[in-house]
């Protein structure tokens, strides 16, 4: 009922939202301008700033209820707003105040300045972050956020940052480094078709690639140079995501459960977040929940469920693709050997009890 009444308002902001931006369109871009805008224009041009600089912000937070409000996003949102009014209303009506536009753009730039200045601090700070790097005792995919946010940033920016570079390691730099074989390593991609399907979209791009760019070199240059831009990031993700899987089966260690599938998927647990093990195989084939429940299932050609599921006491935090981090209160994970997996965990529960 509560989650219903909250889709309800949401749906509600929308419709406002969307009122408010096809009126002032309508106001500024359709046949109906001639009519309504006369000389006196300058409460229009005004009301229209409000709209876009403060209603419209205010509404977009209303909607967004998932993260919460703060003076930065609607700082942010209202220097939107203000750029976006410079793009609509028309230069000559809203020379009065061209300079709230300005105050947008200016907004803007600092912000991008901030995060730029942010980069440049982690690649001058690099040497100390890889010495914090060494002072902990896990993977790389692991340690390298962790020490990045404790010497230089905690901000989204750098965190995607961070993504790439951990990208091109895995692409460039880690093919010398050996696999790991422990008691305590559980690897979920050997018994998948992961590797291969990972393989072979590796081949359709670099084909594609050949085949198309040349073509589209002669329609359009710009075109097929952001092409192959895109083809070449995307051949080396798949190069990083590979080395990523391979190197870094599931681990655990010292009552913690290190989780992850390459590149897009980490999460780690502490053994005392796990509430029960979840093995009944009617609930495995039951269709997961993409907003309580995150999957270390390796992609097959085939239907595939996990071997468990972990119920968690709490949310607890994952790292997905470009730094972003989501809450999850259920982990499902598929593993090439469930039986020792489960009896390992199991032996770290009643440890930890």
């Amino acid at each position: 009922m509560v989650a219903t009444e909250r889709d309800l308002k949401s749906y509600i902001w929308m419709a406002l939202l969307v009122l408010v931006l096809s009126t002032n369109f309508a106001l500024y871009r359709t046949p109906l301008s001639g009519i309504i805008l006369q000389e006196e224009t300058k409460a229009v041009i005004l009301g229209s700033l409000l709209d876009l600089a403060i209603v419209i912000p205010l509404l977009i937070l209303a909607i967004d209820r998932k993260n919460k409000f703060t003076i930065k996003r609607f700082i942010m949102l209202m220097a939107g707003g203000l750029i976006f009014a410079k793009l609509l209303i028309p230069a000559h009506h809203l020379e009065p105040f061209v300079a709230f536009s300005y105050v947008g753009f200016a907004i803007e730039g600092s912000v991008v300045l901030l995060e730029l200045s942010l980069i440049g601090l982690l690649f001058i700070l690099m040497p100390a972050v890889m010495r914090e790097v060494r002072t902990y005792d896990e993977d790389l995919l692991f340690a390298f956020p962790k020490a990045v946010q404790q010497k230089v940033s905690k901000k989204r920016i750098v965190q995607m940052i961070v993504s790439d570079l951990l990208m091109y390691y895995y692409a460039f730099a880690s093919w010398k480094k050996p696999i790991p074989v422990a008691s305590n390593t559980f690897t979920l991609h050997k018994k998948s078709s992961l590797l291969a399907f990972q393989i072979m979209l590796i081949h359709a791009i670099v084909i594609e690639t050949i085949g198309i760019h040349w073509w589209l070199h002669e329609k359009s240059m710009v075109l097929s140079i952001i092409l192959l831009v895109l083809n070449v990031y995307t051949v080396i993700f798949f190069l990083g995501d590979i080395q990523a899987v391979r190197l870094n089966p599931v681990r655990l260690k010292e009552q913690k459960l290190y989780l992850s599938l390459g590149l897009a998927k980490q999460m780690e647990l502490s053994i005392d977040d796990i509430e029960s093990i979840t093995i009944d195989q009617e609930e495995l084939e039951k269709k997961l929940d993409s907003k309580t429940a995150i999957e270390f299932v390796a992609r097959d050609f085939e239907v595939v469920h996990p071997h468990v599921i972990l119920e968690l006491k709490k949310p607890c935090t994952a790292s997905i693709l470009l730094g972003f981090k989501k809450q999850y209160s259920r982990v499902a994970i598929r593993l090439d050997d469930p039986a020792t997996f489960k009896q390992a965990l199991q032996q770290h529960l009643q440890v930890e009890k």
